[in-house]
């Protein structure tokens, strides 16, 4: 006598992995960044942080006279960098559940890494200038500063970049993404390739609003139209 078991053993699914929700972190990301922004400037009277290339003499000033401010700002920084790790690890597991064996994972995992260890940096830096104890040195504040500005500028936002391109390559040539936000994403990430020209040339640091800004919503638009599982023509 023989038993028929094709009925009872069925075929393992392939579970669909969770994680965190894309968009979701794309809105912590930049909202914790925006709230730093507003309330450190909302804080220090209305005056924003102050660009390095200005006057040297209100910039000691500034951070002598805001510290609070200027360490809330830099906390909100460092806050923002945890989620935007998270994001980019998320996105690249994503694409690789999703198919994706090209360098676009990973690209996207690298550069999102670097963007979220310098603006941690960044917002180290920030705390470290409102220390009483630096704000002494005119040099050492002016010094500080330059650094700040290029880990939380041009450190931060060209990695930005990588982490936009990363995902938008293959979600235009794998038809992952709406293929209108997806070369969107790869002028971002043009953009914020270019804004390393802030470090030759000071009238180039306006690239870097530009491009920190739209990459951060453009994050937040692929991380809700990113799909989970991709779905195949038949035929």
């Amino acid at each position: 006598m023989t038993t028929d078991t094709s009925a009872a053993v069925s075929p393992p699914r392939r579970r669909v992995q969770g994680g965190p929700h894309l968009g979701a972190l794309g809105i912590v990301v930049a909202a914790l960044f925006l709230v730093g922004l507003v309330l450190g400037t909302a804080l220090a009277g209305g005056h924003p942080y102050p660009s390095p290339f200005g006057d040297g003499a209100d910039i000691v000033a500034y951070f002598r006279e805001n510290p609070n401010p200027v360490r809330l700002g830099g906390a909100f920084q460092f806050g923002a960098a945890i989620p935007l790790a998270i994001y980019a690890a998320t996105v690249s597991a994503r694409l690789h559940q999703l198919g994706i064996r090209v360098p676009g994972p990973t690209i996207a995992l690298a550069g999102g890494l670097l963007a979220s260890g310098f603006l941690a940096l960044s917002g180290l830096i920030g705390w470290t200038l409102s220390r009483a104890e630096v704000q002494g040195d005119p040099a050492l504040v002016r010094a500080l500063q330059f650094l700040n500005f290029g880990a939380g500028g041009v450190g931060h936002v060209v990695p930005l970049g990588l982490l936009v391109a990363g995902i938008a390559v293959p979600g235009l040539l794998a038809r992952l993404l709406p293929r209108w936000l997806a070369w969107a994403g790869l002028v971002i990430a043009g953009i914020a390739e270019l804004s390393t020209l802030a470090l030759l040339v000071d009238g180039a640091s306006y690239l870097l609003p530009v491009a920190r800004f739209t990459a951060l919503a453009w994050l937040i638009a692929a991380g809700f139209l990113l799909p989970r599982q991709r779905v195949r023509a038949e035929g």
